[in-house]
């Protein structure tokens, strides 16, 4: 059997998948997923599948190598999603697709939603773009170079800027229709100081190696049994952006500088690795275990009330969080304006525009190539259009949360 019918049978196994979805609701979730984001992360029952599929019994050697060729024959997207069909035929054939799939930063690709906090590849970035809605004040990532004619562009993550009296929120979502806390679309959250001169980015769950630690209040509702098994009760802070104030309003682009918490300097040393997270949280009881299983440490977290605030504190053993700082413009006498080199991925002068590189000390011991490698770029190219190119340490989800900092009102700093 050749590999183009191989992958029309998926296609049609797959559509018969979407039909016998409509009788329940987590089935219509999945059906719902699969259109608007990078891939589902639940499959159907696969007791279901089994019954009606005969690829199920197929051998482990047969069905390694046909979804070898398939993953290696389709490497962008929509044609990738023919990956992520083989992943939802049955359990047998979800585990050896996530096994031979690999990370961002091994492959350079955007697979699972786990793609999305993964970090991303060392040498070529990854490059996005985002969509800005003024009237519904959303914002959308999608994953392409520019926007294409036919809108065909896989959406990887959206925003939704909510405003309060005190600060001002950036809800995360895998989908572009539902930023509710209550849904297992959620991914988490940016928020920003009253001034708007510093932001708080908050994950859905927990960073990798348990290594932020800090004594926060946790809500009643996390004990009570009347919670919802997907609702993600508590966001875990995993970052900081501070804008500094311009005082004297002098000329002159913003000035940035960001702490991951959850990403140690030394990943970007010789050698270092940065925290990979392997799976999304599938259940409050999952989400909540690392507060379990460790004796005397807690995890950052703000819980349901937005006046509840949790700051890191590190314990004098954890590791140095990594820093990164925007990279200093020229003066441009001729165009009489501020330049960075974008390498043309900006085409429009906005105060907005920014790369992003390692703020390190000597004594971190990074190579000067390192130090000058561009992490995160943010620019202008139309009228609500945006691109964002990020690469390792960062992933999908702290990048789309940092650019978010730059659309929200900053007077005192400009």
């Amino acid at each position: 059997m050749s590999l183009k019918s191989i992958m029309r049978e998926l296609k049609e196994l797959k559509d018969g998948i979407g039909n016998m979805s409509k009788r329940g609701d987590q089935s219509k979730l999945w059906r719902s997923r699969t259109r608007s984001h990078v891939a589902p992360d639940e499959a159907p029952l696969e007791s279901q599948l089994s019954e009606q599929s005969p690829w199920a019994s197929l051998p482990p050697e047969l069905l390694l190598d046909i979804i070898q060729r398939v993953e290696e024959s389709e490497t962008a997207w929509p044609a990738r999603a023919v990956v992520v069909f083989c992943a939802a035929v049955c359990r047998s054939w979800r585990e050896i697709t996530k096994e031979i799939v690999k990370t961002p930063e091994q492959c350079g690709r955007l697979t699972f939603p786990i793609s999305l906090k993964q970090p991303g590849p060392r040498e070529s970035p990854i490059q996005c773009y985002i969509r800005r809605d003024r009237t519904s004040s959303t914002y959308l990532l999608f994953y392409g170079l520019v926007p294409s004619e036919g809108e065909s562009d896989k959406l990887l993550l959206a925003a939704r800027k909510v405003r309060r009296a005190t600060c001002t929120d950036f809800v995360i979502s895998l989908v572009a229709d539902d930023f509710s806390r209550a849904s297992n679309t959620y991914v988490g959250k940016l928020r920003s100081n009253f001034l708007g001169t510093k932001f708080t980015v908050y994950d859905s769950q927990p960073p990798c190696g348990s290594m932020i630690q800090s004594t926060a209040r946790l809500s009643r509702r996390f004990h009570s049994k009347q919670v919802s098994p997907r609702l993600p009760a508590c966001n875990y802070s995993i970052g900081t952006v501070t804008y500094e104030l311009n005082v004297l309003r002098t000329r002159g682009p913003r000035r940035m500088h960001c702490i991951l918490h959850s990403i140690p300097v030394s990943a970007i040393q010789e050698g270092g690795t940065a925290p990979t997270p392997s799976a999304l949280p599938q259940s409050l009881d999952e989400q909540l275990s690392p507060l379990h299983s460790s004796k005397g440490k807690e995890q950052i977290v703000d819980t349901i009330s937005p006046s509840i605030r949790a700051t890191p504190v590190f314990s004098p053993g954890s590791r140095e969080p990594l820093a990164l700082k925007n990279k200093a413009p020229r003066w441009h006498e001729q165009l009489q304006c501020w330049c960075l080199n974008f390498k043309g991925r900006v085409t429009v002068a906005s105060v907005k525009n920014f790369q992003l590189v390692a703020a390190v000390e000597p004594s971190h011991n990074v190579s000067p190539e390192e130090q000058e490698k561009v992490i995160l770029q943010f620019g202008k190219i139309g009228k609500d259009i945006f691109t964002m190119d990020y690469r390792y340490p960062l992933s999908a989800f702290q990048a789309f949360a940092i650019s978010l900092s730059c659309f929200d009102t900053k007077p005192a700093c400009e």
